[in-house]
């Protein structure tokens, strides 16, 4: 019995070489990629891919959005325009004191003297150079831009009334209202 167990747990068979391979076979997995190159960079491959379909997909739905323009059928709405242009809520801020000015459009050392503002401490160029990222993301995204310059100063575009659903007389009435 004793000899019967010495044969079974060592490397070399009694019998024939058949069991041998199958033995081999039987237990040999082989590594994984998670093993071969590392679990952390492995990782990163995979997060990597995934990012690049994300941005392929996303990709694609801005070429439906811009064809989709010249049809009529593009339909946006603040939330969408808001994830697309704003980054904080400095940006909210500024787009609401462009969008209360109404069609004549405020000057930048305007808005950035305004109450509302005041506590974030910004300079009249910081004003104008969020204005100007916000209007390159949304341009990038709709192929819309959400303000424009008049002189010296900014202002909410149509597409901007359009989209949060109000028109200029509107704002203009509601400014008047609220003055006096």
């Amino acid at each position: 019995m004793i000899e019967q167990y010495k044969q079974v747990n060592s490397e070399m068979p009694a019998q024939t070489g058949e069991k041998q391979t199958e033995k081999r076979q039987k237990w040999h997995v082989g590594r994984s990629k998670e093993d071969k190159i590392g679990r952390v960079k492995y990782h990163e491959i995979i997060t990597k891919k995934s990012y690049e379909l994300d941005k392929q997909i996303l990709d694609e739905l801005r070429w439906i959005r811009h064809r989709l323009k010249p049809l009529g059928e593009a339909d946006y709405d603040p939330p969408m325009i808001e994830r697309y242009a704003f980054c904080d809520e400095v940006d909210r801020a500024i787009f609401d004191r462009v969008f209360t000015a109404g069609s004549l459009g405020v000057l930048p050392k305007k808005v950035a003297a305004d109450p509302a503002l005041a506590n974030f401490k910004l300079k009249y160029y910081e004003v104008s150079r969020r204005i100007v990222r916000m209007n390159k993301r949304v341009h990038f995204e709709t192929g819309e831009c959400l303000f424009e310059k008049r002189g010296h100063r900014w202002a909410v575009t149509a597409f901007g009334f359009d989209v949060w659903g109000k028109s200029k007389k509107e704002v203009e009435e509601e400014k008047e209202e609220i003055i006096g």
